[in-house]
């Protein structure tokens, strides 16, 4: 452990995030394979019959044109367009904003390593979507399993939540946006299962696959911030390290 610390003292924090992020990538996809084993032992003895068909049959009598087309419409927007689009879009305003390079390194993470994680799980499962007779279009053809969308939803829209609370002295403020950012990824997962595009465990697992890697995200943030208090405490001791110095 000491040379472990003595060595990231001498990388420096903006490196020791990076290698951080690199090490929880790592360990986020094997949780991902994880997940992937806890799957095949509960298909393997009551399938989607136990679970997801019940659940889909049930949303399926919710729905109407105008519903769907709402739905779609919504879902969209944590898609591989609609989530690249906001994710760029609050990179740089925060980085220019903030003038750090600190939102931009931990953004891009988030949509990288959600990106690797949900093609590392369809590889791993290769699942099969839910029939089409059942799905409303446009239709998606890629294995189901896990949902893409609610891990950007959740890796992204979560990363986004916890910089701007860094920035926000208001309780009411950080509770809002932590509101909305919880609220947004819930159901755009649920968006999923409405539209017959997933089984609802592909979203389950989306949930747990995306808040494993949103917490090591934040972790390595909150480490790397850890380090750089320390440096400056060597430098000027009596200096307490404000708040808003964590980006």
């Amino acid at each position: 452990m000491t040379y472990l610390r003595a060595f990231l003292a001498r990388v420096g924090p903006t490196a020791t995030l990076v290698i951080i992020l690199a090490v929880g990538l790592l360990i986020a996809i094997l949780l991902s394979a994880a997940v992937a084993q806890v799957y095949d032992s509960i298909t393997d003895t009551d399938g989607v019959s136990g679970l997801d068909q019940p659940i889909l049959d049930w949303v399926i009598t919710l729905r109407s044109p105008g519903v769907d087309a709402a739905v779609t419409a919504y879902t969209n927007v944590a898609g591989p367009i609609g989530m690249p689009i906001i994710a760029v879009a609050a990179l740089v305003a925060m980085g220019i904003r903030w003038r750090s390079w600190t939102p931009v390194i931990l953004i891009i993470a988030a949509g990288g390593g959600s990106l690797l994680l949900t093609i590392s799980g369809k590889d791993l499962i290769g699942r099969v979507r839910p029939p089409l007779n059942e799905a409303i279009p446009p239709y998606e053809y890629s294995p189901s399993f896990p949902s893409g969308h609610t891990l950007n939803a959740v890796v992204v829209a979560g990363t986004i939540a916890y910089l701007l609370v860094l920035h926000q002295t208001s309780k009411l403020a950080r509770t809002l946006t932590i509101g909305v950012a919880t609220v947004f990824a819930v159901t755009i997962g649920l968006s999923r299962v409405f539209l017959g595009h997933h089984w609802f465990t592909d979203v389950l697992a989306g949930f747990i696959l995306g808040l494993a890697w949103l917490a090591i995200i934040i972790t390595a943030h909150r480490l790397m911030h850890i380090l750089r208090a320390r440096r400056r405490a060597l430098r000027r001791p009596a200096d307490p390290t404000p708040e808003s110095s964590l980006l």
